[in-house]
């Protein structure tokens, strides 16, 4: 049995109109995405990236990004460098699997919205970070610098590695007890000057970074303006001496020691006897 359709003219036209919104609405859609995609991207950029690669990528004390990127496939190379890292480099591992705080989704939109510079199609970043209102910070004793305004300057650079607060993301926790007989200058000349190797960059002016060398001053103020943790105690060993008289061999030891004193009193009575 066959079925054939005849189409007249009006039919061909809503047949081809139908095609057309079809396809329209795929393209719209799929359009959509990729602005959701992008601009993800952007935000998780500006609070991940900007700090160290600028807010247009620019470069800062990171790798400049908006260029052309040499690689037949530079899309899965910038997924690798941002999921993986470099060893060796200022540039940590930001994967989930590496350790790192992003996602699978937020990396592919960050690669998305990073190679769209190569056809100026990203959307602009306004702000970069945001600061944290704090109570006013004491003035540190012995140390220079201002921990109120290196507070802010912590949150616009530091912060997106070492944590809000000093906790740790993917840098190094600062909280703690720094062993040094100045930690400030041991703070102010890893601040200043990176550490080679290292995720952790050189950030005075004189070093190639942005910071003049008294907002490394008031960064290092905050910083030391946070308590030092609180060692856990640890407990005193027993001496061997000390631990056998614990418990039910204690009482036993004890009552044989009183039994032999008493033994012994009887024995030297019956002598002077």
């Amino acid at each position: 049995m066959k079925f054939q359709v005849k189409l007249s003219g009006p039919g061909i036209a809503f047949f081809c109109a139908l095609i057309l919104i079809l396809f329209g609405t795929v393209s719209v859609s799929a359009q959509q995405d990729d602005d959701d995609q992008l601009q993800l991207g952007a935000q998780i950029y500006a609070e991940n990236c900007a700090v160290c690669h600028g807010v247009n990528g620019e470069g800062r004390v990171g790798a400049t990004l908006a260029k052309n990127w040499p690689s037949i496939r530079p899309d899965l190379a910038t997924q690798a460098t941002i999921a993986n890292g470099v060893p060796g480099t200022a540039m940590p591992a930001w994967s989930l699997e590496n350790g790192g705080p992003l996602t699978e989704i937020e990396i592919d939109a960050v690669v998305a919205f990073i190679l769209s510079w190569q056809t100026g199609g990203a959307p602009e970043i306004k702000s970069v970070a945001t600061t944290t209102s704090r109570p006013a910070i004491s003035p540190v004793p012995d140390v220079e610098g201002d921990p109120n305004r290196g507070a802010i300057l912590y949150d616009e650079n530091c912060a997106v590695c070492h944590g809000l607060n000093g906790e740790g993301r993917i840098g190094a926790i600062l909280t703690k007890n720094w062993g040094s007989i100045r930690p400030d200058l041991a703070i102010q000349s890893t601040v200043a000057r990176g550490v080679s190797g290292t995720a952790m960059p050189a950030w005075s002016q004189e070093n190639g970074g942005p910071l003049t060398e008294d907002e490394i001053n008031d960064i290092v103020a905050f910083v030391m303006s946070w308590p030092a943790p609180v060692e856990p105690a640890t407990a005193t060993p027993e001496s061997p001496l000390t631990s056998r008289w614990i418990g039910w061999t204690g009482v036993i030891l004890t009552i044989f020691l009183f039994v032999i004193l008493i033994v012994v009193v009887l024995v030297l009575q019956k002598n002077k006897q």
